[in-house]
Order: structure tokens, then C-alpha cells, then sequence
């Protein structure tokens, strides 16, 4: 480590307060179309992957498969994805239905929106430099991962 630079304050607190300004900011335009961020995000995993089994919609995503099944149900409940049948009686396939598509199509606009404003409020330069220096950590860390 480089004696002359001592990181200050904590990078789990930066992160989440970045995050949260940042994920306000996409749910302010997405969500006039009626979704959250986050379902948007499900709803366009399901949609690019789909017919997928729940599990492995979970470990495409990163994340827990209990968040997953928290985070469905309210695009299940809402008609945008369903759960069909799958190989054997008790697997299941999650799916998108014609109205999540077209809510996918609506939402993927308003995304649009913010990111080309997060573009223009940060600057181009920066967004790049931003995502490589998050990719280059998150392969840092992917091994910590525990």
C-alpha cells in the first residue's frame, strides 16, 4: 500500500450513499411507469433469459434466491411474469407475459432517460472511469466474496 495515500472514512458507507442517490435517481424516471427499479431490472433478466428457472434467474442476478422470490411476486402479481410449468412436476419456469414486455418497453424508455441524465450530470469520462474502476473491484473482491 502506498504510505502517502491513507484511505479516510468508510468505503461501505461512501458506497451506500452513493449507491442510494444514484438508484433514487433511475427510480425517480422509472418509476412513472408504475415499476421500481429493481422490477425493472428482474423484468428485463426474465425477458432477455426467460423461460428460466427461478434458481437459476437467481445466480444469472447475484443474488439470494429468497430475494428473487421476494422481488417476483410482485411482477407475478401484477400479470407482467408467470410461473409455468417445467422439465419434471415439481420445477418451474419464470416467464414474461405480453404485458410485462410492453411495461419492459415503457420502463427501458424512462431508464433511458436517467441514464443519459446521470451521463450529463457526471459527465461521460467519468461514467466510463466509474464502471471500470467498479468492474476492476468487483474482480478484486469476487474471490472475498464470503
Amino acid at each position: 500500500m502506498d504510505a502517502a495515500v491513507k484511505p479516510q472514512g468508510c468505503t461501505n458507507l461512501k458506497l451506500r450513499q452513493l449507491m442510494r442517490r444514484v438508484a433514487a435517481h433511475y427510480d425517480a424516471e422509472v418509476g412513472k411507469t408504475g415499476l421500481k427499479g429493481t422490477q425493472y431490472s428482474l423484468l428485463s433478466y426474465v425477458a432477455k433469459l426467460g423461460p428460466i428457472r427461478p434458481v437459476d434467474l437467481a445466480r444469472e442476478m447475484g443474488i439470494q434466491p429468497s430475494t428473487l422470490t421476494r422481488n417476483l411476486r410482485p411482477l407475478l402479481d401484477a400479470g407482467l411474469a408467470e410461473l409455468g410449468p417445467g422439465a419434471d412436476q415439481r420445477s418451474r419456469l419464470v416467464s414474461v407475459t405480453a404485458a410485462g414486455r410492453d411495461k419492459r418497453l415503457e420502463a427501458q424508455r424512462r431508464w433511458r432517460i436517467a441514464q443519459e441524465r446521470i451521463n450529463e450530470m457526471l459527465g461521460p469520462r467519468r461514467v466510463v472511469e466509474l464502471h471500470a474502476l467498479i468492474d476492476d473491484c468487483m474482480e478484486r473482491l469476487a474471490d472475498d466474496a464470503s
